[in-house]
């Protein structure tokens, strides 16, 4: 019996690694003999960088970046296994959890951390790029991340626009005669997974705006700069990115690496998927584990889990989701790939105790999972 692992981490509680050792203990128990590949997963969000170094056997890079009021934070990127490939997630330096929320105010947050990691992992020989750019607390369009890879954005008077967006209404001249030249050499691909434009009713600003700490005028402000920039942008690159789907994802950083590091916006699932080779290592396989924290109806969406039931359901395969908790019309799931799906709480418990012993909880459901399945073979 062959046996593929690919849960997303236990959000607060197990990496995705973590996960799939635990499940593979319980499983064992029952049948010691099968052939289990494990595959930590994840969508692009938070845990895709520990996600993609297990499981390609990379390492974590730890630097001191600007957060996104330029003050001075620890934080992380990923190598690959190849040597070659940084996968990054934005959230570690321009992040929404790095502010207190009396702190969140997009006139004046930036992506110059972002930028700061991507020139250290050129500077370690990458040339391969997967930046995950969910979480943001900015609304800039990456001229943060810019500033810090060379580019001059610049006022009527030739100086330096300030960070934020509520600077980006000042920029007249975009200088790109400095930027990191590595980047025309690298492959960008962007973990993006919602379709919002730049600008406009569905733009960056009104739909992420009150999110990050932007009241109705800020919002307004917000769009007008971002169309600003936008048009700016397309004067002097010759790119439109005001109304390109997924241009608005982390307060218009989308628009910004498509116009300026030609990056390319895929779903993060997409994009796991086929870095971890998954597609590859599930066709001969004859039962998908996967799982995550919660699953609900909103799995459906990019998530994890129906990413990988998806792929196996292709092939004909079954599929077992587990998951710390079980939501809102999860049964939507039943005609979507998956073939059950279990909880780990396995007595009344707080959300506490829950995440302290899911580690053990998630053995004990692999177990009873395996001993199910045992009667039938």
């Amino acid at each position: 019996m062959k046996i593929i692992i690919a849960p997303d981490s236990f959000k607060g509680s197990l990496s995705a690694l973590e996960v799939c050792e635990n499940i593979e203990k319980g499983i064992r128990v029952v049948f010691d003999n099968a052939e289990i590949v494990r595959v930590p997963m994840a969508d692009g969000g938070e845990g895709t960088v520990q996600s993609l170094v297990d499981a390609t056997g990379g390492k974590l890079i730890n630097l001191k970046v600007k957060d996104p009021l330029m003050r001075n934070i620890d934080a992380f990127y990923g190598i690959l296994g190849d040597g070659n490939t940084a996968v990054i997630e934005m959230a570690a330096a321009s992040g929404i959890t790095l502010l207190l929320k009396e702190e969140r105010n997009p006139m004046q947050t930036t992506t110059y951390g972002t930028g700061q990691i991507i020139k250290h992992a050129l500077d370690m020989g990458c040339r391969n790029f997967i930046i995950g750019i969910g979480g943001s607390a900015t609304n800039d369009g990456g001229a943060g991340m810019l500033h810090a890879l060379g580019v001059k954005l610049l006022d009527k008077n030739g100086y330096e626009i300030g960070f934020g967006g509520g600077n980006l209404d000042k920029l007249q001249t975009i200088d790109l005669a400095e930027i990191d030249s590595r980047i025309k050499l690298c492959n960008i691909v962007a973990a993006c997974d919602v379709d919002n434009p730049l600008c406009g009713e569905k733009g960056a600003s009104n739909i992420f705006g009150p999110q990050k700490g932007a009241d109705e005028n800020m919002i307004i402000t917000l769009d007008k700069n971002l169309s600003h920039y936008a048009n700016m942008v397309e004067k002097y690159l010759g790119i439109r990115i005001v109304d390109y789907p997924g241009a608005g994802a982390a307060g218009g950083l989308g628009g910004g690496l498509l116009a300026f590091l030609n990056a390319k916006l895929q779903p993060g699932i997409n994009i796991v998927i086929e870095t971890t080779e998954l597609e590859d290592k599930i066709k001969d396989a004859d039962l998908v584990i996967t799982g995550e924290g919660m699953i609900d109806y909103q799995t459906q969406y990019g998530k994890t889990p129906y990413g990988v039931a998806k792929l196996a359901q292709k092939y004909n395969i079954p599929v077992i989701a587990i998951a710390g908790g079980i939501g809102r019309d999860a049964e939507e799931l039943y005609s979507k790939g998956f073939d059950s799906i279990f909880s780990i709480v396995d007595k009344p418990m707080t959300l506490e105790d829950a995440i302290e012993n899911s580690a053990l909880l998630l053995q004990k459901t692999a177990e009873r999972i395996m001993r199910v399945i045992k009667l039938n073979i």
